[in-house]
C-alpha cells in the first residue's frame, strides 16, 4: 500500500500548500474536509492498485493517471479538459492560425463529437459537414468511450490521407462522409465590397484576427472610398477563440466604455476590459450577423456592440457559451483547460446558456430552414454551467425582437447560386439608413 500513501500525501500537499502559503488559519470544518479528502484519495489509490494488478491487460501508469485526470476535468463542464503534451502542442498551433486536419470546431455531447461549426474553405466545409452534426464513428470505429482530445487526435493525420466519418444529422439516417486531410491554413478575416457596403467575415478568433481586421477594413475603405455606407460584420458559425482578440475586435468599433468583464468564484479576481478611443469605422452604421453557431468570443463582440448600441444585431439566437477557459501548462505533462470564470456584457448580462438575442430576428430562407438540422445550444450540453444570475436592471437591446421570415429561397441571377437571405437583409438595412440620412441632410 506504499503507493497509495505517497499518492495521497502528494495530492493533499498540492491542495493544502496554497492555503498555508497565504497564511490562512484552518477551522475544525477545514480539518474535517481535509480528513475526508485523505479518505477519498485512499479510495483512488485502492482502485488504481486493483486495476494495475488485476486488469485483463496491463495498462501503463501514465495511461491510467491521465485518464483519471481527464475524467475529473470533463465531469466538471463540457469545456474543461486535459491535454497531453501532443494535444497541447496541437492547440498552440491551432491558435496561431495553421494546423493539420479536417477543419471543424467540435465539442463532446452524449459520447459523440458534436460539430459546432465547419471552418470556411476547409475539407470538412467542402464535404458538407454542418453545425450540430454528430460524428459517431471514425473509419468505422465507434467514438463512444473516447475523450474529445482522443477523438480529435484520430481525426488528424498525414496530409493527403483519407478518413471516413459516420454522421448523424437531425431528420436523416446516419451516413458516411470520406474527407481528405489537409493543412488547414486559417485566414480568420475575409472581406469584399457589396457595392457601397463593406462586408467583413470573421471565421474564428486566432492570433491573426485583430491585424487581419485592420488590414481588411483599410482595403475596403480604399476600394469603396468616401461613398462607403456602412459595415456588415459576419460572425455566423464563428465558434470563438481568444479572448484578447474578441476584445480587440470590439475595441475597433467603440470609442469608449466597457467591452466585457470576467467574474470568477472570488470577487477580487473580477477583470474589466475597456475600449480605447478610436472607431475604425468612423461611426458609420454597423450590422452584426449571428446565428446558433456563433459562440464564445463571437458573443462577446456581439454583446458589447449591442449594449453600447453601436450595432444592430441581426440573425438568430447565438450559441450561449459564456464561460472563460484558462490554459494551465503542467510542467512536462501537457496542460489543462479549466473553466475559471463567466463573462458578462457591459450591461451585466451573462450569456452562459442563454446566448445573444438579435435585435432583429432574420432566419435563412424557408427551403434552407427545412434542410437545416435542429441546432443545439450551450444549455443543451451535458454538465453545462448555469447562467450564474443576471443583473436585474433593464439592458439595452432588451424587449421582444422583431421577427422576419422570408417566403422562399432566392437565387442570384448572376451566378444562379442561392442568395444569402440574412446578408441581403443586412445590406438592405444599411442602404436604407444611408438613404434616409442623405434625404434628412438635403431637407435641412
Amino acid at each position: 500500500m506504499k503507493f497509495r500513501i505517497v499518492l495521497a500525501s502528494a495530492a493533499v500537499a498540492l491542495l493544502v500548500s496554497p492555503l498555508l502559503a497565504a497564511g490562512m488559519a484552518f477551522s475544525k470544518e477545514d480539518k474535517k474536509n481535509d480528513a475526508d479528502t485523505y479518505r477519498l484519495l485512499n479510495l483512488f489509490g485502492d482502485v488504481f492498485e486493483r486495476v494495475r494488478s488485476d486488469y485483463v491487460e496491463a495498462p501503463t501508469d501514465q495511461e491510467m493517471i491521465e485518464a483519471a485526470i481527464s475524467g475529473m476535468l470533463t465531469s466538471l463542464d463540457p469545456h474543461s479538459s486535459y491535454m497531453n503534451a501532443k494535444s497541447f502542442r496541437d492547440m498552440q498551433v491551432n491558435t496561431r492560425g495553421e494546423f493539420g486536419g479536417l477543419g471543424i470546431q467540435v465539442t463532446m455531447e452524449g459520447g459523440y463529437v458534436k460539430v459546432i461549426s465547419p471552418i470556411d474553405d476547409t475539407p470538412a466545409f467542402r464535404a458538407g459537414i454542418k453545425p450540430s452534426d454528430l460524428i459517431t464513428h471514425l473509419d468505422g470505429k465507434a467514438i463512444r468511450g473516447l475523450t474529445l482530445n482522443q477523438a480529435v487526435d484520430r481525426m488528424r493525420g498525414k496530409v493527403g490521407s483519407d478518413i471516413k466519418l459516420t454522421v448523424r444529422r437531425e431528420g436523416k439516417d446516419p451516413f458516411d462522409v470520406t474527407i481528405t486531410r489537409a493543412v488547414i491554413k486559417i485566414k480568420s478575416v475575409r472581406s469584399r465590397a457589396e457595392k457601397k457596403v463593406a462586408y467583413i467575415r470573421i471565421t474564428q478568433f486566432n492570433e491573426q484576427t485583430d491585424k487581419g481586421l485592420k488590414k481588411e477594413m483599410a482595403k475596403l475603405q480604399k476600394e469603396i472610398g468616401s461613398e462607403i455606407q456602412g459595415y456588415v460584420l459576419d460572425l455566423r458559425n464563428n465558434p470563438g477563440g481568444l479572448l484578447d482578440q474578441a476584445i480587440a475586435v470590439s475595441d475597433a468599433f467603440l470609442e469608449k466604455g466597457e467591452i466585457v468583464s470576467t467574474r470568477s468564484r472570488r470577487p477580487e479576481d473580477t477583470q474589466r476590459f475597456n475600449a480605447r478611443p478610436g472607431d475604425l469605422a468612423d461611426g458609420l452604421p454597423l450590422v452584426v450577423l449571428v446565428n446558433g453557431g456563433s459562440a464564445s468570443a463571437s458573443e462577446i463582440v456581439a454583446g458589447a456592440l449591442q449594449d453600447h448600441r453601436r450595432a444592430v444585431i441581426m440573425g438568430t439566437k447565438s450559441f450561449g457559451k459564456g464561460s472563460v477557459q484558462t490554459i494551465m501548462p503542467l510542467s512536462g505533462h501537457g496542460a489543462m483547460r479549466l473553466t475559471t470564470a463567466r463573462y458578462f456584457t457591459p450591461s451585466g448580462r451573462s450569456i452562459q446558456a442563454k446566448g445573444i438575442d438579435p435585435d432583429i430576428v432574420v432566419k435563412q430562407a424557408r427551403i434552407e430552414t427545412l434542410d437545416a438540422p435542429k441546432r443545439r445550444f450551450e444549455s443543451d450540453l451535458r454538465n453545462a454551467l448555469d447562467n450564474g444570475g443576471d443583473a436585474k436592471s433593464k439592458k439595452p437591446g432588451d424587449g421582444k425582437p422583431k421577427a422576419e421570415t422570408p417566403d422562399a429561397k432566392k437565387k442570384d441571377a448572376k451566378d444562379e447560386t442561392p442568395q444569402d437571405y440574412q446578408l441581403a437583409r443586412a445590406l438592405d438595412m444599411l442602404r436604407g439608413i444611408s438613404l434616409f440620412s442623405s434625404k434628412a441632410v438635403t431637407t435641412n
